[in-house]
């Protein structure tokens, strides 16, 4: 009688090892959000943020892209620096009036007398505003669209020969 080969015990096999990433360790704390967020509301660049946080600026577009509440946490910052200001600069352009306390000592009192400051417009406050907020409307800029053409041969001989002297005269000067 044959007698069946016996079949080989299959042995378990090991966990795989846990793969480490390779390289420095990251140098990111989740505290950097608020830091960050507090630094961005005085107008940080990254390139400044990176210096803070002895870092290169590198690494703070890194941590950007990685760390979403890092990111999150810069524009936020940002965006609220750059709502101040705007609203600043709006009441700057229209002009604005606040209430003041106008202190004086008078004959050895003093007297409190509640009054309201008022602020002119700024014309360059408006200037700004508009030239930004509406730029097709503001802009400085003037654009001139040059087009046609010259051809040589429509002048008039006295009109070239005045011309070719005037060029002559400027090579001969320089």
């Amino acid at each position: 009688m044959a007698t069946k080969a016996k079949k080989p015990a299959v042995k378990a096999k090991a966990p795989a090892p846990v793969k480490r990433k390779a390289g420095r360790p990251t140098l990111y704390k989740p505290e950097y959000c608020e830091l960050a967020t507090n630094y961005c509301l005085l107008g940080a660049t990254d390139a400044e943020l990176a210096g803070y946080f002895k870092v290169d600026e590198r690494t703070i577009n890194e941590w950007k892209t990685v760390h979403e509440e890092f990111s999150q946490s810069i524009y936020d910052g940002r965006d609220k620096a750059d709502a101040h200001i705007a609203k600043a600069l709006y009441h700057r352009a229209k002009g604005y009036a606040h209430s003041e306390d106008d202190i004086r000592v008078v004959a050895g009192s003093i007297e409190i007398t509640p009054t309201t400051k008022h602020y002119p417009p700024d014309t360059a406050a408006a200037s700004l505003w508009l030239r930004n907020r509406q730029r097709h409307r503001w802009t400085d800029k003037v654009e001139i669209e040059h087009g046609g053409s010259l051809r040589l041969d429509q002048l008039p001989d006295a009109v070239l020969q005045e011309r070719m002297a005037e060029m002559l005269a400027r090579l001969a000067n320089k």
